[in-house]
């Protein structure tokens, strides 16, 4: 038999650690904004270069959406483990 205080411990405690891995998310929303900036003072500076810009910015555009995914991936192995 495990105790009151056992189950409300852990549970509490899966709250917390699922509320810290979406903070993750944050990042991967600055790290978006950052990368379309980039773009659109790239293509600012250097028009003609626009495509090969792009494509690198969607490059960027998937690999922080993927840590943001992960992320959020995190959260619910935690709060529904």
């Amino acid at each position: 038999m495990q105790s009151i205080f056992f189950l409300t411990f852990t549970s509490s405690a899966k709250f917390i650690g699922a509320g810290l891995a979406t903070i993750g998310v944050v990042g991967a929303g600055a790290g978006i904004g950052i990368v379309f900036a980039g773009l659109v003072i790239g293509v600012a500076r250097n028009p003609l270069q626009e495509n090969k810009l792009f494509q690198l910015s969607l490059l960027g555009f998937a690999l922080c959406e993927a840590m943001g995914l992960l992320a959020l991936m995190m959260a619910f192995l935690i709060l529904y483990s």
